[in-house]
């Protein structure tokens, strides 16, 4: 295939027009808020899929088997990371980031329309086993993907802040599902949302979705990949360049990412529905206070991004990484001794406020671990294996903690366990802020 019809010009970053990069940088934050979107609201709706997918009778159970699915969906990202990334270092990164979009737009809208467990049985939870897998694929291509294009994108010391856009991104995801989670549960009745509430943001999610495939299909190919397929030095096998000759910085982005999923997926995802399970905070004020911490992960993140061009960002991240396991056990004892509302509030408003120091920066130093011709791959199976493992399985672990224990402060144990990872990790790893890509 010719380099103009894959979208392919050999110009540098430094030397593309700001049309160019501004059309680049929105579809891929659009395209990225899309697809994380339709990823994060099962987890958000967890407890009414756990009503309408799984028999009547223990409550616990039925959460526990709806967030077993949600982690299985996590076990596909490092297949979606090798399949995708390597199609995206073989044949571009444009033509990647278009078939994620377009596979999680299918799986989202099926999710939306799967018949209840009452209605068809067993056939109910392996659909939607089905499609948390294909979300799931989806995604291990996604995330790697879209940091790539994007720090691909930046132009000489910017790289920080350019790719923060796509932790940006996550974050208007995660106001959006937040926010029409408190929304619903607010207007509607409980016995609305399991009966047929809960379906409504699985069908945004798929209207959403040819907004994104339309961006991604028009913007140009990243320089960086333009200038390795112009030399003619795409890599062959970029999975195994990866796992050979590259298998130490790929272990660097799974240890680094360690904290930064364990927090997201156990402040932002699983604390409003243990809220509402556990400690009788409403519904309506639980994913209120999930919205409010949102907004301040999506605020402070560019900041954060723009400071690591600035500072470094192993600096940034290594405090992130050690408040997280200096305050995660006072965190949870804070909130569940006589839980309400503005205790809520505060542990995911001190969270949020760290993950935006992990965030900001992260998408940045993952790219700068690798060369181009095996970047999308390596920091997919790096940054998918670490989510696989620490964040995919952090709402079903701290459920499951707190069932065997007892108590309800358990969680903070699997949040220390990844901080400590990730602070080894960061300390061993050498700083390259704004040294040359290749």
């Amino acid at each position: 295939m010719s380099q103009a019809a894959m979208g392919i010009s050999p110009a540098g970053a430094a030397d593309l027009d700001a049309a160019t990069r501004r059309r680049a940088i929105i579809s891929s934050a659009v395209g990225n808020f899309v697809e994380l979107y339709d990823f994060l609201i099962y987890g958000l709706f967890a407890a009414q899929i756990a009503a309408n997918f799984f028999p009547k009778g223990n409550e616990t159970v039925a959460l526990l088997q709806a967030f077993a699915i949600y982690g299985v969906g996590f076990f596909m990202r490092p297949v979606g990371a090798i399949v995708i990334g390597a199609y995206g270092d073989r044949h571009g990164r444009k033509n990647a980031l278009v078939v994620t979009v377009g596979l999680m737009a299918a799986a989202t809208a099926l999710t939306g329309l799967i018949p209840s467990y009452t209605s068809i049985g067993l056939a109910a939870p392996l659909l939607l086993l089905l499609c948390r897998l294909v979300q799931g694929f989806s995604t291990g291509g996604e995330w790697g993907g879209s940091a790539t294009f994007l720090v691909e994108f930046a132009p000489p010391g910017k790289r920080g802040i350019i790719g923060s856009v796509q932790q940006f991104s996550v974050g208007l995801a995660l106001i959006a599902g937040t926010l029409t989670a408190a929304v619903l549960n607010g207007w509607l009745s409980k016995e609305a949302m399991i009966e047929w509430g809960w379906r409504i943001p699985f069908l945004i999610g798929f209207v959403l979705a040819p907004v994104g495939l339309y961006l991604r299909a028009r913007v140009a190919e990243s320089p960086a990949f333009s200038r390795v397929a112009a030399k003619k030095e795409v890599a062959h096998s970029p999975v195994l360049e990866s796992l050979s000759t590259h298998r130490l910085p790929v272990l660097a982005a799974f240890g680094l990412s360690a904290i930064g999923t364990v927090a997201n997926y156990t402040y932002n995802i699983y604390l409003p529905t243990m809220a509402t399970q556990k400690l009788g905070i409403a519904a309506g004020t639980a994913y209120t206070s999930a919205t409010m911490a949102a907004v301040v992960l999506t605020v402070l993140t560019p900041v954060m991004g723009w400071l690591s061009d600035k500072t470094g960002r192993k600096s940034i991240l290594l405090v992130a990484a050690v408040a997280y396991g200096l305050l995660s056990y006072p965190a949870f004892s804070f909130l569940t001794s006589q839980p309400d509302g503005t205790k809520l509030m505060i542990v995911q408003g001190i969270s949020a406020a760290l993950l935006a120091m992990y965030a900001g920066p992260l998408c940045a130093i993952l790219a700068e671990l690798f060369p181009t011709k095996v970047r999308f791959t390596a920091l997919s199976i790096g940054y998918g294996m670490s989510v696989t493992l620490f964040g995919g399985c952090a709402p079903f672990i701290a459920a499951y903690l707190i069932a065997e224990t007892g108590n309800p402060v358990s969680p903070a144990f699997f949040l220390i366990f990844a901080a400590i990872v990730s602070t080894i990790t960061l300390a061993l790893m050498k700083d390259r802020t704004n040294e040359p890509l290749d």
